[in-house]
C-alpha cells in the first residue's frame, strides 16, 4: 500500500497557468495573497493530508461509522483528526476575516480540497458540507443567525448538514412532505430526511441542519418550499449548545463505499416538534438551498479529482514494482508493457485535465465574487454557471473510469481489498450520484445553460478557445492546434443543433452532449498547459500529455456529436422487457 504524497508540482503549475493564481492577487480583498503564503498553505496541507488523513482512510473503510443508542460514533481516529483540522484553521480558509476566516481564494481552497479528498474523501465530506452551509448563511441568513452560527461554522467547531432528500422524494424535491409550522418566533419541523451525510456524528459539539420543508398553504412543488436552520442542540443565551432539539438519527445506511461517512436517516419532530428558524424568505427555500448545492456540486467534482489522482499514483507505483513478463529474456515490470502504459497515460491525462477544469472553474468563482468591474463579475458568474455541471459530471465520470483502470492495472491484486485500490473504486462511485445525478447535470447544461443570456454562454467560451488555437500555432504547437480545431468545430455544430431543438430532444441528447463538451474542453486545457510549459519547466510533461489526449482520447469522443442531436425515436421504451 502506497503512502499518499500530494503532487505539489502539478498543483502549483495548474494553479498558476490554468487558474491564473497570480492575477487573483490583483482582485480587491486578495492583496495579501503572495507566493510565500500559497506555498505555506500547500505544504502544510500536503503534510496534514499525508500524516493525519491518509492513514485513517483504510481504517474508516474497515471500521466505518456506527449508530449506538441514537448516537453516531465515527471510525477510530476521525474525531481526533478533526480536532486538529479545526485547530489548524483549515475550514475557514476562504471565508471573511469578520467571521474568523482567512479570506483566501476558492482557487487555493480547491487545491487543498483535492489533497483532502485524495487522502481521505470520507473525512472531507464533513468540512465540504460545513463550507456549503456557511455560504448559505452568508448569502441568506439573518443578522442574528450570522451572529450565533457563522463564527462557529467557519471555524469548524460546529458542522453543517444539507437535508433535502426524503424516501418518496429523491431528485424530485418538490414532492417532499416534511412540514413546518410557525410557533411565535420559531418554527416546528416534523418529517423525515434520508441520505443525510454527517447528519449525526461525534466530531463536533453541534451540528447545524439546513432543512427543506413546506409551510401550511404553501404552493405545490418547488415553489412552496422553505429552508430552515435546525441545530442538533439549541444555542443558549451565550450561543453555546443547550438542550437537545427534537431530532434524532434513526438509521445509518449500509453502503457500497464511503463507510466512514455516516449517511443518516433523520427524524424531526417525533415529540414537540424540532425547533427551526427560517432562512431567507418563505417559499424561497430552493433559491437558498441552491447556494449550498452549487458550491457542493463543484466540491463533488473535486472529490472525483482527488480520488482519481490517488488511484493513478497507486497504479503507477504498482506498475513499477510488479514484475511480470520478459523482454530480451529478462524479467520486466508491467510498466514495460504498452497496454499498461496506455492505461496509465489515460489516467494521467484525464487527471490533469480534470484538475485544470476544477481550478479554472473556482478561479472564476473568485472573480465573480471579487472583481471590481461589474461586467467582468457578470461574465465570470456566467462562466461558473456553464462550467459547474461539467466539473461535477464530467470529472466524476472520468474518476469512475480512472479508478476502474487502477484496479485493472493491478490485475487480480486490484480485486483484493488488501491492496487498497478497490476502496477508491467503491468510494468514488457515489460522486456521479451526489448533489443531483450526472443526468441532472446534463439536463442543466443542455436545458438551461444553453438558453440563459440568449444562449451566449457557450459561445463566449468557444470564442476564447478559437483564440487559443492561434496561440498554440504561434507557440510551435501547430500539431495540437490541428487536432483541436476540428474537435471545436464538432462541439460548435452540436451546440447549434442543441440550441435549435425542443426541450425533449435536448433532454434525450443531454448526457452525450455534456460528455462531448467536457472532452473537448479538457483537450484545450491540456493544450493551454502545454503552451505554458515553454516558460515553466514544471510543466515538462504537459506537451506529451496534451498530444496523447488529442490523438488517443479525443477522437472517439467526437462520435458523441451525433447522439447529441437527440434522436427521440431511438429511445423507444418498447425495446425494454415488459414488467413482471
Amino acid at each position: 500500500m502506497t503512502v499518499y504524497t500530494a503532487p505539489l508540482e502539478d498543483i502549483r503549475f495548474t494553479l498558476r497557468h490554468i487558474g491564473g493564481l497570480d492575477s487573483l492577487a490583483e482582485l480587491p480583498g486578495l492583496e495579501h495573497l503572495d507566493t510565500e503564503t500559497v506555498d505555506l498553505v500547500l505544504e502544510e496541507a500536503a503534510r496534514f493530508a499525508r500524516s493525519e488523513l491518509a492513514p485513517l482512510d483504510p481504517v474508516g473503510d474497515r471500521e466505518g461509522a456506527v449508530l449506538v443508542d441514537g448516537e453516531v460514533r465515527t471510525a477510530p481516529g476521525f474525531k481526533e483528526a478533526y480536532a486538529r483540522f479545526v485547530e489548524g484553521g483549515w475550514n475557514g480558509l476562504v471565508f471573511p476575516e469578520e467571521w474568523g476566516g482567512q479570506n483566501l481564494p476558492w482557487l487555493l481552497n480547491t487545491a487543498v480540497a483535492e489533497m483532502w479528498n485524495a487522502a481521505n474523501m470520507t473525512f472531507e465530506l464533513c468540512p465540504l458540507l460545513t463550507q456549503a452551509a456557511v455560504e448559505a448563511l452568508l448569502h441568506h441568513g439573518t443578522e442574528d443567525q450570522k451572529r450565533i452560527y457563522l463564527r462557529r461554522l467557519v471555524s469548524g467547531e460546529w458542522t453543517g448538514a444539507m437535508c433535502l432528500t426524503e424516501p418518496q422524494a429523491g431528485s424530485d424535491v418538490g414532492a417532499l412532505r416534511t412540514r413546518a409550522e410557525r410557533d411565535g418566533e420559531i418554527y416546528r419541523i416534523r418529517g423525515q430526511k434520508i441520505f443525510i451525510t454527517f447528519g449525526e456524528h461525534d466530531m463536533a459539539e453541534n451540528i447545524v441542519h439546513l432543512v427543506l420543508a413546506r409551510l401550511p398553504g404553501a404552493p405545490e412543488g418547488t415553489k412552496g418550499i422553505s429552508l430552515f436552520l435546525v441545530p442538533k442542540f439549541l444555542p443558549d443565551g451565550n450561543g453555546r449548545p443547550g438542550r437537545r432539539n427534537d431530532m434524532r438519527c434513526i438509521k445509518l445506511e449500509e453502503k457500497l463505499g464511503i463507510h466512514a461517512s455516516p449517511t443518516c436517516v433523520i427524524a424531526y419532530g417525533e415529540e414537540e416538534g424540532a425547533v427551526g428558524w427560517l432562512v431567507g424568505e418563505e417559499n424561497a427555500g430552493m433559491r437558498c438551498m441552491f447556494t449550498m448545492m452549487n458550491n457542493a456540486r463543484i466540491s463533488v467534482g473535486i472529490e472525483g479529482l482527488g480520488i482519481a489522482e490517488r488511484a493513478f499514483r497507486r497504479a503507477l507505483a504498482y506498475a513499477r514494482e510488479r514484475i511480470q513478463g520478459r523482454r530480451d529474456g529478462r524479467p520486466v515490470p508491467i510498466l514495460a508493457h504498452p497496454d499498461v502504459r496506455r492505461m496509465l497515460l489515460t489516467m494521467r491525462a484525464y487527471t490533469a485535465a480534470m484538475r485544470a477544469l476544477c481550478y479554472l472553474a473556482t478561479a472564476e468563482v473568485d472573480r465573480a465574487a471579487r472583481d471590481a468591474d461589474g461586467e467582468r463579475r457578470r461574465a465570470a458568474a456566467g462562466r461558473v454557471a456553464l462550467l459547474t455541471p461539467l466539473v461535477k459530471a464530467w470529472c466524476t465520470d472520468r474518476a469512475c473510469e480512472i479508478t476502474s483502470l487502477a484496479v485493472q492495472v493491478h490485475g487480480g491484486a486490484g480485486f483484493i481489498e488488501e491492496t487498497g485500490v478497490a476502496q477508491h473504486y467503491r468510494d468514488v462511485r457515489i460522486t456521479p450520484i451526489y448533489e443531483g445525478t450526472n443526468g441532472i447535470q446534463a439536463l442543466d447544461l443542455a436545458g438551461r445553460k444553453l438558453t440563459i443570456e440568449n444562449g451566449r454562454l457557450p459561445w463566449d467560451l468557444f470564442a476564447e478557445l478559437r483564440t487559443e488555437l492561434g496561440a498554440l500555432t504561434r507557440a510551435g504547437l501547430s500539431d495540437l492546434a490541428g487536432s483541436l480545431a476540428p474537435a471545436l468545430s464538432t462541439l460548435e455544430r452540436a451546440t447549434r443543433e442543441m440550441q435549435a431543438r425542443g426541450a425533449e430532444q435536448r433532454a434525450a441528447a443531454a448526457t452525450p452532449y455534456l460528455q462531448l463538451f467536457g472532452q473537448v474542453l479538457g483537450g484545450f486545457l491540456l493544450a493551454r498547459g502545454a503552451r505554458a510549459a515553454g516558460r515553466d519547466p514544471a510543466g515538462a510533461a504537459w506537451p506529451g500529455l496534451a498530444r496523447f489526449y488529442a490523438t488517443q482520447l479525443l477522437p472517439p469522443a467526437l462520435a458523441l456529436a451525433d447522439p447529441a442531436y437527440g434522436d427521440l425515436a431511438a429511445l423507444d421504451a418498447s425495446l425494454l422487457p415488459p414488467a413482471g
